[in-house]
């Protein structure tokens, strides 16, 4: 909410995105409603941004399931990404969110380029191919 750099990085959507994550954070917080770090975080956001107050008086609750995000990388330009959250049995506090590309597009394509240059001098084996079963290597 408060960092325009990770605002830039949401292509067309930063204000979709924020309001869910909003929503979520609305939803953690009737859930522990006794969370000190949480009432501080609300806290903080209601003071900084004008934003942020008008959302979270909409007392929308959202829950981290699926969806589609456009991200707008430095090198890699821009990526179409589905978004999955996955949440553990044994801890629903607990929220993995997964990015992927879709096999051959154009962001998968991207996503590669950047492993291989990350991952160590362009080794293509840095990036596992999810027609190959098993792990990278």
């Amino acid at each position: 909410m408060l960092d325009e750099t990770a605002r830039s990085l949401f292509a067309d959507s930063w204000e979709t995105v924020a309001a869910v994550f909003v929503g979520i954070l609305r939803m953690d917080a009737a859930r522990h409603p006794d969370d000190t770090r949480t009432a501080e975080l609300v806290g903080e956001l209601s003071m900084k941004s004008e934003t942020f107050r008008r959302w979270w008086a909409r007392h929308k609750v959202v829950r981290a399931g699926h969806d589609v995000k456009s991200l707008r990388h430095p090198v890699a330009g821009r990526l179409t990404l589905r978004t999955e959250a996955l949440t553990f049995p044994d801890d629903p506090d607990q929220t993995l969110f997964v990015f992927l590309a879709d096999p051959g597009s154009p962001s998968d394509e991207a996503l590669r380029m950047l492993a291989a240059w990350a991952g160590g001098q362009g080794r293509q084996d840095a990036v596992r191919n999810p027609e190959r079963s098993g792990p990278p290597g």
